[in-house]
């Protein structure tokens, strides 16, 4: 599994560069023109904007649909878990009253499933009913080549659906902080770790 910290690092080392043109004198051929710039954010280029479906069957772009300019909550899980699946998304169903409107505006709870060839859109909408979800918490499947891409970037990626990992990814995508927390704390906890991500005041990165 690649560590989360790798992918903060490589996101960090990653900086975008502005050039300065001056105006060429007369002794100076004109210059070539260039290349036209790209807005892609590196976290864009990192992310990627793979394909998942929601649990309404909606097609998401990852990045610019779901990560863009939010704060998100992301966890991985599987709708058929018997063990420690639920009892993490009850926390995160604590963690959205907690949001309240900014919930969809300004957070984003993603729950990625780790068995998307089961978990189908009609399953996990029935699965998030559970969690009374609100729109803003997204429940994640798609193809399956999609899927294990994104968890890969993620560094959430598990050969064996049952050894997904109990943590939850907490990032603000306006300045760059990430931050994991064991997904089965106290609720209470979650939230103070999701609250000093929500407002980090840092410089918004590139």
């Amino acid at each position: 599994m690649k560590s989360v910290h790798m992918v903060l690092f490589a996101l960090l080392v990653m900086t975008s560069a502005t050039v300065c043109a001056q105006e060429p004198s007369a002794s100076q051929q004109p210059a070539s023109p260039k290349p036209q710039e790209t807005t892609e954010s590196n976290a864009q280029k990192y992310f990627t904007d793979t394909i998942l479906i929601n649990q309404d069957g909606e097609r998401m772009r990852f990045y610019t649909d779901l990560m863009k300019d939010k704060t998100v909550i992301i966890d991985t899980f599987f709708a058929t878990c018997q063990a420690t699946c639920l009892p993490m998304n009850r926390n995160l169903e604590q963690i959205q009253k907690a949001l309240g409107d900014r919930l969809g505006k300004d957070a984003h709870i993603l729950s990625i499933s780790v068995d998307p060839t089961v978990d189908t859109p009609p399953a996990l909408k029935a699965y998030a009913k559970k969690l009374n979800a609100r729109p803003g918490w997204y429940f994640l499947t798609g193809d399956k080549a999609n899927v294990e891409l994104v968890l890969k970037k993620l560094g959430q990626f598990v050969d064996d659906k049952n050894s997904h990992l109990n943590l939850f990814l907490i990032g603000n995508d306006r300045t760059g902080l990430w931050k994991k927390a064991f997904g089965l704390a106290k609720s209470e906890e979650l939230m103070k770790i999701v609250e000093s991500v929500l407002n980090d005041p840092g410089a918004a990165k590139p």
